[in-house]
């Protein structure tokens, strides 16, 4: 399952919104009907995680962490439990809980991002911080696409 694009919606005044037709699309055709929405850890966004996505990730994560561990199970804990399970309703809208926009400053413009195995969810006013220049975006991507696989993300 595979996103792309980059396309605005906005929400109503309970916070629903419509899921782009085209993203509703691709859920239905690998036939999910689950999502899991939480805050994105490092940006001031939201995002939607098809349920098979989820649990590949949870189960990742569980895996790296030693349930013996307090720290780890701190951790464990803060990330599933700061997400929540969303439907799409019949009218393909979903409902992004107060908290959660208040978390990521949503109003009412919204875009959504694809973002290969999940979904974005930015406020039109956070967005544009959340790219590089034009400049420094071909640069990084040169630098990328010359490392070796598996070579570490450092500098």
């Amino acid at each position: 399952m595979r996103f792309t694009g980059n396309i605005e919606a906005k929400t109503d005044n309970k916070g629903r919104v419509f899921l782009p037709a085209y993203f509703r699309r691709i859920l239905q055709s690998e036939g999910c009907d689950r999502l899991f929405l939480r805050k994105d850890p490092y940006q001031q966004c939201l995002v939607l995680y098809p349920d098979a996505t989820w649990n590949k990730l949870v189960d990742e994560l569980r895996g790296r962490l030693n349930r013996w561990n307090a720290k780890d199970q701190m951790l464990f804990r803060m990330f599933v439990t700061d997400a929540e399970e969303l439907t799409i309703d019949s009218n393909g809208r979903i409902l992004l809980p107060k908290r959660y926009r208040d978390m990521t400053g949503i109003t009412q413009e919204v875009r959504f991002l694809g973002m290969d195995d999940t979904i974005e969810i930015w406020s039109n006013d956070k967005l544009e911080q959340s790219f590089m220049g034009i400049e420094d975006f071909g640069s990084e991507l040169e630098k990328v696409m010359q490392r070796e696989k598996g070579e570490e993300h450092g500098e």
